[in-house]
């Protein structure tokens, strides 16, 4: 559904079921804005508008000719003490979806709007409750497919990225001030700190941007997840490696070398990530037209992938295509697999990949090896600690890197004796980088894109 965001108007009263569409114990309702006790009490057997903030009440709800439609918890949650900051009522009824659909639509004949995707979050943050990295967490929460997603984007919805784009903004605010008087009274030789004092106290502040520009290589594979290519020529086991992986029978398997025609696509989760597993046909010189196809998408598709795994047989060593596999491979992302370890061998030769495993698919052995290779090739560093604030957004990540370019334009400006016009200019520039992050300095356009990708009834 394509979602543009329509102007706020204060107090708007909206409504939309929030919880998912199917069959289930409960649904519930939401209503929020000025009016909302008002449209709840008219389709609600009891009194709403008497009722004391965050209590819940049974009672019925009652069609336009009286007829009772269900039985339901009233729970009221009276301004500012509610998610969006305005008046709320859910409205919690029995969970089939024709029940549930029958009661929003009696709530919006009763003088609410729909509510358009994200809209209730998006009143959370106009209204101050929550800012824009806070609303964006509870996106990324709703939709972790881990439990480290999970906690990175608790992490944010607590605003702690937010409390560090803040302090940013702080350190940053006095030397500002003393940028914009250089150019507003350049007469009176005003000099409250000497040049390489301010110099480096700018470096001291663009370091810990940088670490935390730094994080968002690690917050990417665990909020997005990794896909994750195999690769390699014909009949070198790739299918039966996917369906050890998998620990299912996903891909056909057979003696015939090119079985693999085409992508085949699955998701897993190995430890606390979550993967995208592709198999691709074998990679081989042919004049076949279909086959030919095939490997034109298996080199798209690892050209594209977060990591490789290079399978190759090591009963047969190293062929002209596993020759040139390996010699075209990119190093940072590739892991070479030696599979059929069970089959007699010669010398597994030596190349240049430096991450390697030994494995035999069809008897799952060293699968293990393979997962903790995996594991090394992921995380740079090893993994986050459980305290880091890392950033997981590729917009806050954009941002942070144009504030840090726009910081490191200044530090030079000073040292070269750039007029202050310019180097005042370019630190309203990192001030307004920082600010979108949390919502300080936003285009309605980047609204629109933001909570577009928002559920209906969040």
């Amino acid at each position: 559904m394509e979602y543009v965001h329509r102007p706020y108007q204060k107090g708007e009263t909206i409504a939309a079921i929030a919880t998912p569409p199917g069959e289930g114990g409960v649904a519930v309702i939401r209503i929020s804005g000025n009016d909302a006790l008002c449209v709840a009490e008219k389709i609600f057997s009891g009194p709403i508008r008497t009722y004391k903030t965050h209590t819940a009440h049974f009672g019925k709800v009652v069609d336009i000719d009286g007829t009772i439609v269900d039985e339901v918890l009233a729970l009221v949650m009276i301004s500012p003490r509610s998610y969006t900051g305005e008046d709320t009522v859910e409205i919690h009824c029995h969970g089939g979806s024709l029940i549930s659909q029958k009661v929003l639509n009696i709530i919006l004949n009763a003088g609410a709007r729909p509510a358009q995707p994200g809209e209730f979050t998006f009143k959370a943050f106009i209204n101050g409750k929550l800012d824009l990295a806070q609303a964006e967490a509870v996106q990324q929460l709703i939709g972790a497919k881990n439990t480290l997603a999970m906690q990175m984007a608790k992490e944010q919805l607590q605003g702690r990225i937010s409390k560090q784009i803040l302090h940013f903004q702080k350190s940053l605010v006095d030397t500002a001030a003393i940028l914009e008087a250089w150019v507003d009274f350049p007469e009176e030789d005003l000099e409250f700190a000497s040049m390489e004092e301010i110099i480096t106290y700018l470096n001291t502040i663009k370091q810990p941007m940088e670490k935390l520009l730094g994080t968002f290589h690690d917050g990417k594979i665990a909020s997005h997840g990794i896909s994750l290519c195999l690769a390699g020529p014909p009949n070198v086991g790739k299918s039966s490696l996917m369906n050890a992986l998998l620990g299912k029978d996903r891909a056909i398997v057979t003696e015939i070398a090119g079985t693999t025609r085409d992508l085949l696509e699955e998701e897993m989760k190995l430890g606390n990530l979550h993967f995208r597993l592709i198999d691709t046909a074998g990679i081989r010189d042919t004049s076949e037209i279909i086959e030919k196809e095939g490997i034109r998408r298996s080199k798209e598709a690892m050209q594209h992938a977060d990591l490789i795994l290079l399978v190759l047989d090591v009963s047969r060593g190293i062929c002209q295509e596993a020759s040139a596999l390996i010699a075209s491979a990119p190093k940072e992302k590739t892991l070479l697999v030696w599979n059929k370890m069970d089959l007699p061998h010669p010398d597994i030769p030596s190349t240049d990949l430096p991450f390697t495993a030994k494995v035999s698919a069809q008897q799952g052995l060293g699968l293990e090896d393979l997962h903790a290779q995996i594991d090394k090739l992921i995380w740079h560093k090893g993994p986050p600690a459980k305290d880091e604030i890392v950033i997981t957004s590729l917009r806050h990540k954009q941002a942070l890197a144009n504030a840090i370019e726009a910081l490191q334009t200044l530090i030079d400006g000073l040292k070269t004796g750039v007029s202050p016009e310019f180097v005042a200019s370019d630190m309203r520039k990192v001030l307004s980088e920082l600010g979108t992050i949390i919502g300080t300095n936003i285009t309605e356009d980047v609204l629109s894109a933001i909570f577009s990708k928002f559920c209906i009834g969040k």
